[in-house]
């Protein structure tokens, strides 16, 4: 079995190669250090040529349109020709289609781009990474002070705990059609003005001074109004977020 991991390289895509070679099988990563570039469609085709399964986990964070969008389109195009294409699992974030932040909306274009393509595909939206919202938290915290928004609250997971669930899904059985996986979320809820308060611990530092925020504009209120935080539905799992701050 050869699986291709779009974004091999980057922070998620690393570790899906890494648990899937320890698994034993064929991978293969694509990303702009390999050759492979989905904004352009440089690579794509080749890289792409004998997959059963890709793990879609390219993303950019300031190019998302031509990365993760338009890319999306390109790998599509590529695969749909195809009499027996590879089953694609894209990962995806939570809230997606609720929160009207740029990059937000264009993952669910993607989720969207993959529907409609007929393609046996499995979409998994996650929540926030830990490594991101310790980023929020950092921006957040000026000297003593840190700007806090009322209501917003994360559940983030474990990168290397949702890689993992990926691997499992690219070694699984595919779908006939298009499907909604399980949300994966970690298992602590945290508000902003937590997060904040356990970093500065964990840095040795006195609890900050908070000024809490309304959350003014359409993507905070949708952060407050916890659109971003898993049903009970979700898959949780992996260390939370306490845990990798102990790490």
């Amino acid at each position: 079995m050869k699986i291709v991991v779009t974004g091999g390289k980057g922070l998620l895509g690393t570790e899906v190669v890494r648990w899937l070679e320890g698994r034993g099988a064929t991978v293969v990563s694509a990303s702009r250090r390999t050759g492979v570039d989905l904004a352009t469609g440089k690579g794509l085709e080749a890289v792409l040529e004998g997959a059963d399964r890709v793990v879609h986990a390219a993303t950019h964070s300031i190019r998302h349109r031509s990365v993760d969008l338009d890319g999306t389109r390109r790998m599509i195009k590529i695969l749909a020709g195809r009499s027996r294409p590879p089953h694609v699992i894209y990962i995806s974030l939570l809230g997606c289609d609720k929160i009207p932040f740029r990059y937000h909306r264009v993952k669910y274009g993607c989720e969207l781009e993959l529907e409609r393509s007929q393609l046996p595909a499995t979409v998994v939206r996650a929540t926030q990474y830990h490594v991101l919202v310790e980023g929020i938290a950092r921006t957040a915290t000026l000297g003593p002070l840190a700007l806090v928004v009322h209501g917003m609250a994360f559940q983030p997971c474990d990168h290397r705990w949702l890689a993992s669930e990926l691997a499992d899904l690219a070694l699984g059985p595919a779908p006939s059609g298009f499907v909604r996986a399980a949300d994966r979320a970690g298992p602590e809820r945290v508000s902003l003005a937590d997060a904040v308060t356990l970093l500065r611990a964990r840095d040795g530092k006195t609890p900050p001074r908070l000024i809490t925020l309304p959350p003014i504009g359409a993507t905070l209120g949708a952060y407050a109004a916890g659109v971003n935080l898993p049903g009970a539905d979700a898959k949780i799992g992996g260390p939370s977020f306490r845990g990798f701050l102990d790490r």
